[in-house]
Order: C-alpha cells, then structure tokens, then sequence
C-alpha cells in the first residue's frame, strides 16, 4: 500500500489557484478513476477535477472557500503499490486535513446510534446535542434543513451518519421514530397549526458568489456612478415582434425584446464610442471598442453570471436572437467556457418579469456604462393629444462619470429610445 499525492493541475491559460467550491469526497472514501472528487472556481468558471486514480481518500487540503495554488498537493490517497508519494512528503499532505473532523470510514457503513428517546418539546426540556467538533454545526443539505424546520427539529440534536456527521433524510426519520419529534401545537381555530421559529443558519460567502460581493464592492467602491432613466413607447416595436415570430424563417429563435435591444445598442453606440469602452484604473486609460460585445446579466441557480454575445455589431437580429440565447443557456446549464463570459464592452440586464419601475444597476467593471431593462407594460398616456393605451418599458442606466458625461450617457440612452420607438429605423 502507497500514498499517491495528487496536484491542483493546470486549470485554464495563465489560472495560478482556484477556490474550492466543493468537495465531493471525504476521507475514508473509495474512489475509482475519473469520479468526481473536487469542484474549483476560477475567474466565474467551476471546473470539476476527476480522480487520477483508484485508492482510498487518506487526506484532504482545505475546504470550501479556501483557495488552492496550481501544482500543490489537494488530496492523497492511499493506494495499491508503491504511489507516487516520498516519504519527506507524506507528513506534509497528511496534517492537511484533521483526522478527527472526519467520519472514520467504519462509520460510513454502520448505522447511526439511536437518538435518545426525548419527551416531548412543549412539556420537557431539549435533549442534550449530539457531540460534534467545536465550532461546527449540523451539516446536511437544504432539503433536509427544510424538512426539519417544518417538523420543528433542531438538527443539533440530530446524529448524522454521513461523512462528517452529515444528515441524511434516514437520519432524521430516524430521530423521528425514536420520539424526538416536536409536539405538535393544538389547532388553532383557522385550521393552521403556527409555530415560532429561532433557528439561524450561518451560510460562508464563497465561489461564485464571493466573486460578485468582491466585484460588485471593487465596481461600486472605485467608479462614481450616475444613473439615468428613462421610459419608452414599444407599442409599434411590440407589433412588429409578433409579425417577425408570425413569419420567422424555419427554425429561426423566437424573438423577444432583448435583440431589438441589443441591435439598437449597435447603432446607438456607433454614434457614441465613449460609452462602448474599458477604462484601466491603473494606467488612467480609456479603451474604446469598435467591436460591440455585449455582455447579458444572467442569473443561474448557481449565482449572478455574464455570458457574452461577441461581435454584434456583424450580426443580423435573428443572429443576435440565436447567440443570445445559446450563451445564457450554456451558461444557465454550467458549460460556457471561459470565452463565453469575458471579453464584454457594455452590457445589458434585464430584470425580466420582475420589472419594477427603476434601478441603479452596477456597472460591469472595467465597463463605463450598463444597460438595465424592465417589462413592458400596457398603461394609460397622452399620445397625439388623447389618452390612449400604448405599452411602456423603463430603461434604466449608470454610467462611470470618471469618463462619460451626463450628457453622454443621457444622449445613449436617447438613441436607444428613437430606434425603438420608430423600429424601422434599427434596420435602415
């Protein structure tokens, strides 16, 4: 039996460390080649590291949140034959990850000790915790969290029997059947039993979402924003919408507003190249863009992501449609790669069916402006001297006033509005 070291290897062109986000194995572990055993997030890309080998998982390096170097030891395993490990690096790799806040693997397969029979919640007091390492708390998945909330389960009295005490769905329904279960609180007139709640949950800020909070502060803490509103007439844009979907070419996208947006963007910031533009804090340069790369806010089950739509400036709008939405999907499913979220020159959010009125939406930095884009609404306005129902939309925009002028963001803003209110003029 060997130990075999594995390094962080080589996850994208000039990547030096990832965080990790997730770890899919814990000691005591048997794996096989190329299981998943480690999640890493790199400049909002999440790569999944396979196993190079079989063995036993002996030690880990870090936890979620941490941040891991390329070419430095993550996880060993013990293996059949001699490994790849020398004897001067074993100690190295093993004080990694303390022995004693894993589950031994003997735990892994025998069943969880029987909770202590509680009396019930109303007329007793609560049952001691289940032991754990100091500072921790019960780790199980929010599924398990919610359910036991429901019950009025406190998961700290509850013994897990998955990795690291982890619990499972079988753990509490076994703390359930040993008598552990709240008592339920008489019914009220209405028919709904209410039950107070002082639980809290500490949740760590880490992978993608630690990336937006560092963002959003560097943005918002470094770029002195102005924001800019204004709302459009997108009756006659809406009419020509739905003869475009009546008459879309076979196998053509679907039409929302979103690419007559994003065509508009392309003549508006013709006429205005101050905001189509990167500025370098550092070297107190503006960078301005002919090409027209328009990144588009998109939010996933996994955190706020940009994908970009590249070029569109050389894109006709069932192209910008096709691309639009093949991005926002990749990365909606976790598989746009590293060219489909960077590389953008303005962007676009759109808070969808959401709405709202207003925002002050954060610019995409080193970006000088964002676009943001609300639903459209039918509402009651003067048009030609007679209230009428037309459909509204509200913009909203912010703008680095370090190098766009109000008057430059507000005139961008503007063109926009002429091109979409008189959508002809998009293709003229």
């Amino acid at each position: 039996m060997g130990k075999f070291e594995f390094k962080l290897p080589d996850i994208g062109e000039g990547v030096v460390e990832g965080e990790i986000v997730e770890w899919m194995v814990a000691v005591g572990d048997t794996v096989k080649e190329d299981d998943p055993i480690l999640s890493v997030m790199t400049d909002k890309a999440t790569v999944e590291i396979p196993a190079p080998c079989d063995g036993t998982v002996a030690s880990i390096v870090g936890e979620a949140g941490d941040i891991l170097p390329v070419g430095g030891v993550c996880i060993v395993f013990d293996v059949d034959g001699e490994g790849n490990a020398s004897e001067a690096s074993e100690p190295v790799a093993e004080k990694s990850a303390p022995v004693e806040e894993k589950a031994p693997v003997e735990e892994k397969t025998a069943p969880a000790p029987p909770a202590p029979e509680l009396p019930p919640v109303a007329t007793a007091p609560a049952a001691a915790p289940v032991a754990r390492a100091a500072g921790t708390k019960a780790l199980a998945s929010p599924a398990v969290r919610q359910r036991a909330r429901a019950a009025n389960i406190d998961l700290q009295l509850v013994a897990g029997s998955g990795p690291a005490g982890r619990i499972s769905h079988a753990d509490l329904d076994r703390h359930i059947a040993g008598g552990a279960a709240a008592a339920t609180p008489s019914m009220p007139m209405g028919g709904v039993a209410k039950v107070a709640r002082n639980g809290t949950e500490d949740i760590k800020v880490i992978g993608l979402r630690r990336k937006i909070a560092d963002g959003m502060m560097s943005s918002y803490s470094t770029i002195p924003h102005f924001s800019y509103f204004e709302e459009v007439d997108v009756t006659e844009l809406e009419a020509l919408r739905q003869h475009l979907n009546a008459t879309r070419p076979e196998g053509a996208p679907k039409l929302t507003y979103l690419p007559f947006i994003m065509q508009a963007l392309v003549k508006a910031l013709a006429q205005r190249p101050e905001c189509n533009a990167l500025y370098d804090d550092d070297a107190g340069v503006v960078t301005r863009h002919q090409a027209i790369n328009l990144g588009i806010a998109t939010q996933t089950d996994r955190g706020l992501y940009v994908p970009v739509v590249k070029h569109v400036e050389a894109m006709d709008i069932w192209q910008s449609a096709a691309e639009m939405m093949r991005v926002t999907q990749a990365t909606r499913d976790g598989k746009a790669g590293v060219d489909d979220l960077t590389g953008s020159t303005f962007t676009i959010t759109s808070l969808g069916r959401l709405g709202g009125l207003g925002a002050t939406p954060i610019i995409n930095k080193p970006e000088v402006g964002i676009l943001g884009v609300h639903n459209a609404k039918d509402r009651a306005v003067v048009h030609n001297g007679q209230v009428v129902v037309r459909r509204i939309m509200n913009l909203s925009s912010s703008w680095d006033h370090r190098v766009v002028d109000g008057h430059d963001g507000a005139s961008l803003v503007q063109l926009v509005k002429s091109y979409l209110e008189h959508p002809a003029t998009i293709f003229m």
